[in-house]
């Protein structure tokens, strides 16, 4: 049985606008739980809140309230000090690879900076080091000795890649690391992070807008919208039996070359994600839910497990009593 890596308790993140003027609610209680080896899908609009969660879990940025726990320790406690020592159990790959590199450095010198920050080796362990993760990643020995602007999207967002697994992490958290590439460019990279996840034994939180994405990489996906969590379960069973309307929007907007889902009706949603700085009442997806009842509008649902506790499917709709 696979031991717990990743809890997250009634996180929530709050941005003040200002004196007087309000908060935005980026992320509003949202709980999961995660095992070592799993690979999660976060997926939603712009705007749901997934990077705004993912930064919180990385404690990049502090909760306004809730907990973290990664391997049992509380990321909240930590001291500075302490903190830095935990964060080569977590890394990140950002979305923006040319953003998120530094345009002065060499590539050998951004990807062993991890190894210098932790101490790790001397000049030629780092040396070695940063070689075997090019080879990792699929990238020539030389691009060491060459800057960022020198290499294209793919090849940059590989370097970042390289960089995340270069302390051997137990959780890497990519947001959105192939939504700026090109569809080719997006399998080979998807398809390098599955060969990484075998060979180094990593768990994922993937962060993602695109559900066909997630349905390749990940074992079980959460859906959020405005902040909140509105159903999860694996994966198999999320494409099977959708079931928050939300969900079904989102599913049913999925290109597919299948003969038999043609003439299918596509379910569109009308209008756009809610101001989160004031949400509606109720359920938040009532403005746009196709399924709305009175009970929606004044109501929040509680969570619903539709599927037992050995593979829960869990939702939050009052269509489900």
């Amino acid at each position: 049985m696979k031991t717990e890596l990743l809890r997250v308790e009634n996180i929530t993140k709050h941005f003040s606008l200002g004196r007087g003027k309000g908060v935005v609610r980026a992320v509003d209680d949202v709980s999961f739980t995660m095992h070592h080896g799993e690979t999660i899908g976060v997926v939603g609009e712009s705007g749901c809140g997934k990077s705004t969660l993912a930064r919180v879990i990385l404690r990049l940025i502090t909760a306004t309230s809730g907990k973290v726990w990664l391997d049992g320790v509380d990321l909240a406690g930590l001291t500075p000090k302490s903190l830095r020592i935990r964060r080569q159990q977590m890394q990140m790959i950002f979305q923006d690879a040319y953003a998120s590199l530094d345009s002065r450095q060499k590539i050998g010198r951004i990807i062993a900076e991890p190894l210098v920050v932790h101490g790790i080796g001397n000049k030629a362990d780092r040396r070695r080091r940063v070689n075997e993760l090019l080879e990792m990643v699929g990238l020539e020995r030389d691009a060491a000795s060459r800057y960022p602007h020198e290499f294209s999207g793919g090849q940059r967002q590989r370097i970042g890649i390289a960089r995340a697994i270069a302390l051997e992490p137990d959780l890497v958290i990519a947001d959105e690391p192939v939504s700026a590439l090109d569809v080719s460019i997006q399998s080979q990279v998807l398809n390098l992070l599955v060969r990484l996840r075998e060979k180094l034994s990593l768990s994922y939180i993937f962060i993602s807008h695109d559900l066909a994405v997630v349905e390749h990489l990940c074992t079980r996906i959460i859906v959020m919208y405005l902040g909140q969590i509105v159903e999860t379960t694996d994966t198999d069973r999320l494409f099977q039996h959708p079931s928050h309307p939300y969900t079904k929007a989102l599913l049913s907007a999925i290109p597919r070359p299948d003969v038999n889902r043609r003439g299918q009706a596509r379910t569109i949603l009308k209008g756009d994600i809610p101001n989160p700085e004031n949400p509606p009442a109720g359920c938040r997806f009532h403005t746009r839910c196709p399924s709305v009842m009175p009970i929606c509008k004044t109501t929040i649902p509680t969570r619903i497990n539709l599927n037992g506790l050995d593979a829960p499917h869990l939702v939050s709709c009052h269509l489900y009593p």
